[in-house]
Parts: structure tokens; C-alpha cells; sequence
């Protein structure tokens, strides 16, 4: 489980550090990774394994609605597999860097299964959005029995 948030600078060459306390929460399994384009303009960093067994749950989506098939296409086309460097870097693929409006400050943070990689302005902009509303979530949430 990832958790935890993190800010970090890209390097000249679209380097990014996986923060050490991240890769800890992976421990155990192979430092594969599949990047690819997420939501609200942050991009979506799985572990391997997670990253399949998303895979095995989407194969039993319906591809006959197109909203299915737009979703699956748009997630599957921006996915790299890659895997992290001696120091613990990854390399963002410039239509990912374009497509979440990253430049060179970044907020990266744990999100359960999945670490989420954001512009650091953008995320501090969401992040001041939905926490005025966090309450209000969190008790329709809990209202389902979790």
C-alpha cells in the first residue's frame, strides 16, 4: 500500500526520484513499473504486478459500449513499462509530462495501490479544492459500510 506525499524536481532529462519511502512500500517485488496517463491531469505509476492484475479485472469490461472502449484505449495507449534506475529514477515520456502539465516541480504521492504523479501546482490546486469537501466524502463513504 502506498501512502505519503512527496515533492521532487525533474532533472534536465525528464528524471524523476521515486522517493525512497515509495520504493520501501514496494519492497518485495520487482522494481517494474507500467506509467501511463491517470486522472484529474496526473499520471498513474503501478507496480508490475498491480499493473496486471488491472488488467485481468478491465478484460471483463464490455467492449461493445464505447465509453469502455475510449477509456481502454486512452489508459492502454499512454502506458510505459519501465523500470527504476541504480538511483531510484524513472523517466517521463514527454506526451505524459505534456499530457499532465508537468514541468519541473512535481508532488508525488501514495495512493493505495497505485503512486500518482502530479504538477505540483495542479496538485496543490485539487488538493485545496477536495479538501474543502473531504468531510462531506468521507461520510458518504462510510456510509456504504467501510
Amino acid at each position: 500500500m502506498f501512502t505519503g506525499e512527496y515533492h521532487h524536481s525533474l532533472d534536465s532529462k525528464n528524471r524523476l526520484t521515486v522517493p525512497a519511502p515509495l520504493r520501501q512500500q514496494n519492497s518485495g517485488e520487482d522494481d517494474r513499473f507500467v506509467l501511463t496517463r491517470g486522472l484529474d491531469k496526473s499520471l498513474f505509476l503501478y507496480p508490475f504486478l498491480e499493473w496486471e492484475n488491472l488488467g485481468e479485472r478491465l478484460k471483463k469490461l464490455s467492449t461493445t459500449r464505447s465509453s469502455i472502449r475510449a477509456f481502454l484505449r486512452i489508459l492502454f495507449s499512454g502506458a510505459h513499462q519501465l523500470s527504476l534506475d541504480k538511483q531510484g529514477r524513472i523517466t517521463l515520456p514527454q506526451n505524459l509530462k505534456d499530457f499532465a502539465e508537468i514541468r519541473e516541480k512535481v508532488t508525488i504521492i501514495g495512493a493505495f495501490n497505485k503512486i500518482e504523479i502530479w504538477s505540483e501546482e495542479i496538485w496543490d490546486k485539487y488538493y485545496q479544492e477536495k479538501r474543502a469537501i473531504f468531510e462531506q466524502i468521507s461520510e458518504k463513504i462510510m456510509d456504504v459500510g467501510i
